[in-house]
């Protein structure tokens, strides 16, 4: 099946679906301008100073900076939460928004991403998974509770040129102790993740509900790779044996099982292409 031929059926798919799922990766985030971590060059295209240092993305996104150089931590989650509020989610949000609320079976989105551009966009925030946490929430370092408190109010004051956090650093109001951003890093045994729980049981319902109303489902996935495939596997394990068809949106890993669409485009211009393909 030719590419015009995949853009047609998708468009055909998203228009015709009860509900709508959108599943989205790093990816999703490149076209809003956010940098793209794939392989240590992009990411030390980003920071700098991590080259310098020899630090790779997976060293970086480690709990145990917070204790062993907690100027360095923040200067790195501090810089991506300025950065991420301070970035205009990309037109596919509001294009996929827009379809999501006609549909009579509503919409969920489910994502890796950290960075809140979900809710940025104006999803609503019972209606959004981020499975891996999100920087816009904050917890405690040791951790001397299981509070999850809003990061507003917090600005990391960060010299980028250095990428370090200048005091004073967040701290935990119970207990003084150095506080951390919410989010699912390597190795992470100290995460809190009572909060995701919670927008899972969401998500978990949602697709029950729709279940039991023999409703059909697009599934949306944008920007979602093979290197951590949490996103995919989500994907794929809500459209087996179910009413759905999985419209995987990706410049490269957009192959698909049997009967399901690839469109090879980034986020932004895939879901442009196929709203554009819909029938008049």
């Amino acid at each position: 099946m030719d590419l015009q031929e995949n853009l047609k059926r998708a468009a055909l798919v998203l228009r015709e679906a009860d509900a709508l799922l959108v599943t989205a990766g790093a990816g999703m985030g490149v076209d809003s301008g956010l940098p793209d971590f794939r392989g240590n060059e992009g990411f030390w295209k980003a920071y700098p100073p991590m080259a310098r240092l020899g630090v790779s993305f997976v060293e970086m996104a480690n709990p145990f900076w917070f204790q062993r150089d907690p100027s360095l931590a923040w200067g790195f989650y501090g810089h991506r939460l300025n950065l991420y509020r301070r970035t205009i989610p990309h037109e596919g949000f509001r294009l996929l928004l827009e379809i999501g609320r006609l549909k009579k079976g509503g919409y969920f989105a489910f994502t890796s991403n950290v960075d809140g551009q979900f809710q940025i966009a104006g999803f609503e925030e019972d209606r959004i998974e981020e499975c891996h946490g999100s920087i816009h929430h904050l917890q405690c370092s040791r951790p001397c509770s299981q509070d999850i408190w809003d990061a507003r109010g917090v600005d990391p004051d960060v010299d980028e040129t250095q990428f370090r956090a200048r005091d004073p650093l967040p701290r935990c109001a119970k207990c003084g102790s150095l506080a951390r951003p919410n989010v699912l890093m390597f190795n992470d045994w100290d995460w809190i993740p009572h909060r995701t729980r919670s927008q899972g049981d969401r998500f978990s319902r949602w697709l029950e509900g729709l279940s039991r109303s023999g409703a059909s489902l697009a599934v949306v996935e944008l920007g979602a790779g093979k290197a951590v495939a949490t996103v995919r596997m989500t994907s794929e394990g809500v459209v087996r044996g179910a009413k759905a068809t999985l419209i995987r949106i990706n410049p490269r890993d957009y192959d698909v099982p049997a009967d399901h669409i690839g469109i090879p485009f980034g986020a932004c211009e895939g879901i442009r292409r196929v709203i554009e393909s819909m029938p008049r």
